[in-house]
């Protein structure tokens, strides 16, 4: 992207790096973002230093008093303006987060949507703020439950949905009456500059204090001071299983709040009866989109033995039409990985494959030459493994999709798809209608997010996101979410005059 794009969505390439609101300050080391799709510089910013993070985490302490003090319909018409913005920044926003982190046009244009969409899901959450009421055992006693602010949030995203994911935390927060700190991935600093300064826009025209939304740049260690603040009410983290365990650590360390969205490992089953035309839609999109760097992406796909060779095929023949290249261009199905790390790990992962005994349909490669000059371009990868394989078990954060054949009955597959250790995304693909309630059951699909007749990939904001076991149990977004950015409060009103005690106990003066 040029200058002057940059400069479109109010990003100051002078001036990047830490910020309360519009006031922008670094110190710290230069963090260089460089575009996957050309190895070009986009720009620099700067790390926060720990006396910057500490100014940062006062002005929030002030921010909290007065925001929690808005009533939260109020509160609801700051978020209502953002999403208003995004809808005007749309097709510039979702160029930079294609440009920066190098997912397809079309991909970062939709991560803006699902901004646009948790703005307008929290907007009417805002006058939906519910507690319940409580019939009490006592006469004359009423009894209720209610729900107020938690404080300060600390907001911890990843690479790979540089944009959403502050902004499922922050819309919902914000309306909750928190104010939040966001520290985003080193590897795409500039687009959280660009939504720092959107927000800090409007609450600036809106007269509101600047440390309602901040912004701290750097590596883990500014992850680290979040983790361990007890300044920090709740910490929100999505990223790495490995990451996550250690935030959990030190958050649980100062009996504080985690909410965690980490790794996946996501299989579609395809039972005898499964369309295979939306099977194959639903498992290449899955498998290759965001070239494989979704938490949601499609990892596994088991496949009834009956049926196997057909679905093998048919994949065969569709992986020969992916287009890879520049994500910008909308003809291309996938972009490049990341960075050059991420390369390495797909390597390494190809290798593990066939040390294991896996055998490789698809081979993987690293394209070199005109347009793939960033070295971090690879070609989308099928494999046929065994699911107790050390590699499957792992999440590769690649285009690698793996085929395991399952026999008998669909409870053999929904085994081998709880046997990992990740609970995110699952799916199947079946016209069986025993099967799928079989899948949706208590004795069914284990993860947090469970699909019939779609893939494991694109979640809807109106239900709550997240999953289990070594996904950290986090649910962000839709749904009942919000209680999450919430501290629930019981309340028992006594409107007699005498002083009933509960479960009959006597207690006379």
């Amino acid at each position: 992207m040029t200058t002057e794009e940059l400069k479109s969505i109010n990003i100051d390439v002078e001036n990047l790096g830490t910020s309360t609101g519009n006031t922008w300050f670094a110190k710290g080391d230069i963090i260089k973002s460089y575009s996957p799709t050309n190895g070009k510089l986009i720009a620099s910013v700067k790390s926060t230093t720990r006396n910057e993070y500490d100014q940062v985490l006062a002005e929030a302490a002030k921010a909290k008093l007065l925001w929690r003090d808005i009533p939260s319909p109020k509160r609801g018409e700051i978020v209502r303006q953002l999403g208003d913005k995004l809808r005007e920044l749309k097709p510039t926003l979702g160029k930079l987060v294609s440009y920066e982190m190098g997912k397809s046009y079309q991909e970062g244009m939709g991560e803006v949507q699902e901004m646009i969409d948790i703005c307008d899901f929290a907007v009417g959450l805002s006058r939906q703020l519910y507690g319940n009421t409580i019939h009490s055992e006592r006469p004359g006693h009423r009894m209720y439950d209610q729900y107020h602010p938690l404080g300060v949030i600390g907001i911890i995203t990843a690479f790979n949905f540089p944009v959403a994911v502050w902004a499922w935390n922050a819309a919902l927060a914000l309306v909750c009456g928190n104010v939040i700190v966001w520290k985003p991935s080193e590897k795409t600093p500039i687009c959280a500059v660009a939504c720092q300064q959107i927000i800090a826009d409007i609450l600036k025209k809106n007269n509101l204090p600047e440390g309602i939304s901040s912004l701290v740049t750097g590596d883990a260690e500014v992850g680290k001071w979040i983790a361990e603040d007890e300044r920090i009410t709740l910490v929100s983290a999505t990223g790495s299983t490995r990451m996550g365990k250690e935030v959990a650590k030190t958050v649980a360390g100062r009996l504080g709040k985690s909410l965690l969205e980490l790794g996946g490992n996501n299989a579609i089953i395809v039972t005898p009866s499964a369309d295979l035309k939306m099977t194959v839609i639903g498992a290449v999109f899955g498998a290759v989109g965001t070239a494989g760097q979704r938490c949601t992406s499609t990892r596994r796909l088991i496949i009834h033995e009956s049926i196997y060779d057909k679905v093998k095929n048919a994949l065969v023949d569709a992986y020969k039409q992916i287009k890879i290249g520049d994500p910008l261009d909308t003809n291309h199905h996938m972009g490049p990985l990341i960075d050059t790390d991420a390369v390495h790990m797909y390597l390494t992962a190809l290798e593990e494959i066939k040390k294991q005994g896996g055998e490789i349909l698809v081979p993987g490669e690293v394209l070199t030459g005109a347009g793939y000059e960033s070295g971090c371009y690879v070609t989308p990868v099928i494999a046929e493994v065994e699911n107790h394989y050390d590699i499957v078990q792992h999440e590769t954060f690649a285009p690698i999709l793996y085929l395991i054949k399952y026999t008998g009955e669909v409870d053999n597959a929904i085994q081998l798809q709880n046997a990992v250790r990740q609970g995110l995304s699952s799916a199947i693909m079946t016209s069986n209608l025993r099967e799928s309630e079989i899948f949706l059951s208590q004795n069914g699909s284990d993860c947090g997010i469970a699909n019939v007749n779609i893939g494991t990939s694109g979640a809807e904001i109106g239900g709550a996101f997240g999953g289990e076991k070594e996904t950290g149990g986090g649910r962000e977004s839709g749904s009942d979410a919000w209680k999450a950015y919430m501290r629930r409060q019981t309340n028992t009103i006594n409107y007699t005059t005498s002083l009933p005690l509960a479960q009959g106990i006597k207690f006379d003066l």
